[in-house]
């Protein structure tokens, strides 16, 4: 027979732990019908909250899409190189041969004049006016593609190499959007940061000078608490819920803000990827990320209250 294992929980362990529950959900019930009782200023506590998580929520979103776009798109930067009309194809080929071998160039594409002639008939559709044309007008042009390694300093030197040449008509520098893209990325993380610190600093401020009027509006109350025993934890306790209560809906106004405004740009959105072939697929919209903004509109509430009902608590005098 195996001993028998006692309960490490007594009877009276139990009844202490019903008991800190039930005065828990009564504290919730009570805080809930104090906030309902004052719509107006709940609301504008809300809506102060939810702008102030809403703006930094929107800008990590947004660097989230950039990212994934970035990461999604293989382009890279290059040059354009059109040679002059009576350039001849080993002129061509011989600036084609000492492009690929400079340093950082991934892959160099040459198109002569009747392949040009081509592809302009096949995408434009204008075979008959072109046909009437004494000759070609399209000039011979290399496409010069560099590697993922490549720096700017090579772009440069590459284009110097082809500008040099006599037969060369133009030199296109290409600084592809995917470098700017990666250039607003940055610039939205750091942004999105000092916004995120600057606004949750606001709402603590905002949910503290809330949660000091409910503090005046109730102090006889607490006065009397206090009078009979209760603790400064207890006594605090209240303010706590009103906190979570007020962060809560202050992130449920934000997720809301932060939708409408998605709808409203999702339009443009979609026409500025597409001018660049891209498809767009807005991403981090999640439901972990809705659970994080309630986490956290929760949290800068809770820290709202603590800072306002700590030390006023303490100074209140029974007199």
């Amino acid at each position: 027979m195996f001993p028998k294992v006692k309960d490490p929980l007594t009877a009276a362990d139990r009844v202490q732990t019903g008991t800190w529950l039930r005065d828990h959900v009564r504290v919730m019930k009570e805080a809930i019908q104090f906030i309902s009782l004052r719509p107006g200023t709940s609301l504008l506590v809300w809506l102060l909250v939810g702008i102030a998580l809403a703006l930094p929520a929107g800008l990590y979103l947004l660097e989230r899409n950039l990212v994934d776009v970035s990461a999604g798109w293989d382009g890279r930067p290059g040059l354009s190189i059109y040679m002059k009309l009576d350039a001849s194809e080993a002129a061509v080929h011989e600036l084609a041969r000492r492009l690929e071998d400079q340093r950082g160039v991934a892959s160099v594409v040459t198109t002569l004049p009747a392949e040009a002639l081509v592809e302009f008939q096949t995408h434009t559709g204008l075979r008959d006016a072109l046909d009437m044309l004494s000759g070609n007008p399209l000039p011979a042009s290399i496409r010069v593609l560099l590697d993922s390694k490549a720096r700017t300093a090579d772009l440069e030197v590459i284009a110097g190499v082809a500008s040099g040449e006599p037969a060369v008509e133009e030199v296109v520098v290409e600084k592809t959007w995917l470098a700017r893209i990666q250039d607003i990325t940055a610039i939205v993380s750091r942004l999105s940061f000092v916004l995120a610190v600057l606004f949750g600093v606001g709402a603590v401020l905002v949910t503290a000078s809330s949660i000091r009027l409910a503090i005046e509006s109730r102090l006889e109350e607490l006065k009397v608490q206090k009078l009979v025993g209760a603790t400064n934890a207890q006594i605090r306790r209240p303010f706590l819920y009103f906190g979570a209560i007020y962060g809560t809906g202050g992130a449920l106004v934000a997720l809301m803000l932060i939708s409408a405004a998605l709808m409203v740009i999702e339009s443009p959105l979609t026409s500025l990827f597409s001018s660049y072939g891209a498809d767009l697929d807005l991403i981090g919209f999640s439901p972990s990320f809705l659970g994080f903004m309630l986490g956290l509109g929760a949290l800068l509430g809770i820290c709202g209250a603590l800072v306002s009902s700590g030390r006023r608590v303490r100074e209140i005098e029974i007199q």
